[in-house]
């Protein structure tokens, strides 16, 4: 599992010239507004006085310009200008790219230095520096026999800044990120649906959740049969739905939430077989469950004060005698009957039952997570994820989390006219409409029927679970999108 082993230390004073020298890679934020005496009073001011005044004619203020100082040490500094508003996106963004300059180094101490900005300016800016060095230093999996290195950071001093907390929060959602980066680039050889399983399990046991595993016997006597239908292709009978349960410590929670991702461990589309292209890469398509499981995880080290939820449904969707096909009727665990379309839209089914097993607990709010469909990544680009939510109320802050946390978000609409495109002749519903271009909406719909009892739900259809080159702070291709949004949504906003 990802650690992330690496000490933060901070203080409210500038570094010194022995300190500066001291450490061969730093990273500086310096505000626009600097004097020259300002700049100057900072060690190697000179040098740094000079890069600032060609700081000052770039137009972008998302390129880090890098200045080698004239010491034994040859010490690196990338640093930039940011704006006091930059938006969170943007701010993440630089500081991915400042941390890239010493990301392939062996050292093993790096620097960053906030000087210049108002109080409540500096924080900001320093969370969104460490929210990359942490993400830049999670190991993640490769096989490789010559492996680039990575950051051997151990040790991290931050100046120019005592925050309230330590950044607390900060490492909670980094270290979620981490899992849920990690186990989605595993290749579903080694992360298959039985593995999946035991790594679930043992983070229970790391974290003090409660673990239940409804295994395929389970399901079957649940009436499960949208799960069931999928998982029914697979030669390995090792599917099933992991119900994590977080309760805080202390406190008498009212407020409970429930967490639900969709966890495909490989995606071959089933009897409608997926092409090649769109085929090579389908081991991420249990991303969904990956950032719930994270979710959880971030939430957990931050002692949230609700009764938490979580429900992973883990399966493969592979073709073969036994698996489901187009114009087969199913029926879910709540009794709804299924005309089934194409079985790769597998998604929506194991979501279904999920979600019905979530509504039985009948929490205040339900946020499942699933890389679902094609059509919401034709929608957006993959450099914003979509929400869908059954609470119009909700729409202003869905999209202003997303702003503050830098992981965008964009709503669709949910209007019921949209159901006359899964009316079936023979059953409740189709699973989905032959053609495309509203997809996600129907997807969306879909789910929405097996949300009971008028409980508050969101839905996140991860378009932005992987962006080539990285995305914000995270410097992978998969992003493990999510996590920095829901807590935003639930610590800052409000919304339970």
């Amino acid at each position: 599992m990802p650690i992330l082993n690496l000490k933060l230390a901070v203080t409210e004073k500038s570094p010194t010239r022995a300190q500066l020298e001291a450490c061969q890679h730093w990273i500086f934020l310096l505000a626009g507004t600097l004097t020259v005496a300002e700049i100057m009073a900072l060690p190697f001011g000179r040098e740094l006085m000079q890069r600032h005044r060609e700081m000052a004619k770039r137009v972008k203020e998302t390129d880090p310009v890098t200045l080698d100082l004239p010491n034994k040490q040859s010490s690196r500094v990338a640093f930039a200008s940011p704006v006091p508003g930059i938006s969170a996106f943007n701010l993440l963004e630089l500081a991915r790219k400042l941390t890239a300059v010493h990301a392939q180094t062996p050292s093993t101490r790096l620097g960053l230095l906030v000087y210049g900005f108002a109080p409540k300016a500096a924080e900001r800016m320093a969370e969104g520096l460490v929210a990359a060095v942490w993400a830049a230093a999670a190991p993640m999996p490769s096989f490789k026999q010559d492996a680039p290195p990575g950051p051997g950071w151990r040790q991290v001093s931050l100046y120019g800044i005592k925050p309230r907390d330590g950044f607390r929060r900060t490492r909670a959602e980094a270290e979620g990120n981490a899992v849920a980066r990690s186990f989605s680039m595993l290749p579903s050889n080694l992360l298959n649906p039985g593995r999946y399983v035991k790594e679930a399990r043992q983070l229970a046991r790391e974290h003090g959740w409660r673990f239940e595993f409804l295994d395929l016997s389970t399901l079957r006597r649940r009436k499960a049969g949208a799960f069931l239908a999928v998982a029914q292709g697979s030669a390995a009978r090792d599917a099933g739905i992991v119900h994590l349960r977080y309760r805080p410590k202390s406190g008498n929670p009212r407020r409970s939430l429930a967490l639900v991702g969709k966890g495909i461990c490989y995606d071959t589309g089933g009897v409608n077989l997926k092409s090649a292209r769109h085929m090579f890469g389908m081991h991420e398509d249990m991303q969904g469950s990956a950032v719930a499981l994270g979710t959880l995880i971030a939430l957990t080290q931050c002692r949230a004060n609700y009764s938490i939820d979580c429900y992973l449904a883990i399966a493969m969707n592979e073709i073969g005698s036994r698996a489901y096909k187009p114009n087969d009727v199913i029926t879910a665990m709540d009794g709804t009957t299924i005309e089934i379309v194409d079985t790769d839209a597998e998604g929506r089914l194991v979501l279904a039952d999920a979600l019905a097993l979530a509504c039985g607990r009948k929490p205040g709010l339900i946020i499942d997570y699933a890389t679902l469909t094609g059509d919401c990544t034709r929608a957006l680009g993959n450099g914003y994820s979509g929400v869908f939510t059954n609470r119009e109320p909700y729409l202003p802050l869905l999209i202003a989390a997303g702003k503050d946390s830098g992981e965008r978000v964009w709503p669709f609409p949910m209007d019921a006219d949209y159901d006359r495109h899964l009316e079936s002749r023979i059953a409740d519903i189709k699973q989905c409409a032959i053609k495309d271009g509203t997809d996600h909406i129907l997807a969306a719909r879909f789910l929405q029927r097996f949300v009971k009892h008028d409980i508050a739900w969101v839905h996140v259809d991860l378009s932005a679970g992987n962006h080539k080159g990285g995305l914000a702070h995270v410097p992978t291709d998969v992003t493990g999108f999510g996590i920095r949004f829901t807590l935003n949504l639930l610590l800052d906003k409000k919304i339970l």
